[in-house]
C-alpha cells in the first residue's frame, strides 16, 4: 500500500510509503491519499500527521515517468486530481502537520503546504523545481506558496526552482519551526500536543477566520472575525472554558 493510514490516540497518521522512490507521488497514490483523507474526515481524530517513509525524503514530488506522453486532457485531469486531493487535506475540520525530513520537492512541497502547519528537521530541503523541466507547479503550489511567504519570494522560488534549507524555510515562513532529528511520527505528535486538547469548534473558527480573511481585505475581514467570534461564544465549550478559568481548573472541552 503506497499510502498508509493508522490511528494513534487523537491523531491520524498518514504516511507516504514508497521509500525506494523517495515517496514520489504516482496518480494512484493521489487517489489512495484522497480515500485516506475521506476516512480521516469520518473518524474521531483530532489532528493529522503527514509523513514520508524512510530516512531520506518526505516526498520528492511527482513521478516524472508518469507525466510523459499524456494527452492534453489527461494532463489537466492529473493536475485537478492533485489539487482536489490536497484541497481535501486543507479543508479538514481538524489541524494537520507535515513533518518534513529530507526532500520535499514539487508535489511533495505542495502536499506539505496543504497542511495547517509544517515542521522540518535540520536536514530538510524543499523547493518547487518544475521550472527546470520546462513546467510549473500544478497541485496548488502557485496559489499556496505566496500566501505563506509573500509574492516576491514565491515568484523567486517558482521561477528559479531554487532549493531552500530548513533555516531559510523557517526564516521565510514556509515552515513553522525546525525540530530536532527524530522519528517523524513522534515529532508530529509532539507538535500536535499543543492543539489536540483545545475545542475543535474553536480551532475551526480560528482557522476559518484567518483563511477567509486572507481572501478579502479590510472591513470585510473584520466582519468575518466578528461573526465567527460571536458564533464561538454560543458554544458549550466557550461556557466551559470561561467557567474553568474563573474556577481555576482545566476545562473539559466536548467539541460542542
Amino acid at each position: 500500500m503506497s499510502v498508509k493510514l493508522t490511528f494513534d490516540g487523537p491523531c491520524a497518521l498518514v504516511t507516504l510509503d514508497r521509500p525506494d522512490a523517495h515517496n514520489a507521488l504516482q496518480f494512484s497514490m493521489l487517489e489512495a491519499l484522497s480515500r485516506a483523507l475521506d476516512k480521516v474526515a469520518a473518524s474521531g481524530a483530532r489532528a493529522v500527521i503527514v509523513t514520508g517513509a524512510g530516512p531520506k525524503s518526505f516526498c520528492a514530488g511527482a513521478d516524472i515517468k508518469e507525466l510523459m506522453d499524456r494527452g492534453l486532457m489527461e494532463q489537466r485531469d492529473g493536475a485537478k486530481l492533485g489539487q482536489h486531493t490536497f484541497d481535501k487535506l486543507a479543508k479538514l475540520p481538524i489541524p494537520s502537520v507535515a513533518v518534513i525530513h529530507g526532500y520535499a520537492f514539487g508535489g511533495g512541497l505542495e502536499l506539505a503546504m496543504a497542511c495547517t502547519f509544517r515542521i522540518a528537521t535540520a536536514q530538510a530541503r524543499m523547493g518547487l523545481p518544475e521550472i527546470k523541466l520546462g513546467l510549473i507547479p500544478g497541485y496548488g503550489g502557485t496559489q499556496r506558496l505566496p500566501r505563506l511567504v509573500g509574492e516576491a519570494r514565491a515568484l523567486e522560488m517558482v521561477m528559479s526552482g531554487r532549493t531552500l534549507d530548513a533555516v531559510e524555510a523557517e526564516r521565510w515562513g514556509l515552515v513553522n519551526r525546525i525540530v530536532a532529528d527524530g522519528e517523524p511520527v513522534e515529532l508530529g505528535r509532539a507538535f500536535m500536543s499543543e492543539f489536540v486538547g483545545y475545542s475543535l469548534r474553536a480551532l475551526g473558527f480560528a482557522r476559518e477566520a484567518v483563511v477567509r480573511g486572507m481572501e478579502t481585505a479590510g472591513q470585510a475581514g473584520l466582519d468575518i472575525e466578528a461573526d465567527l467570534s460571536t458564533l464561538a461564544y454560543q458554544t458549550h465549550d466557550a461556557a466551559e472554558g470561561m467557567l474553568a478559568f474563573i474556577g481555576k481548573r482545566t476545562p473539559a472541552f466536548t467539541d460542542t
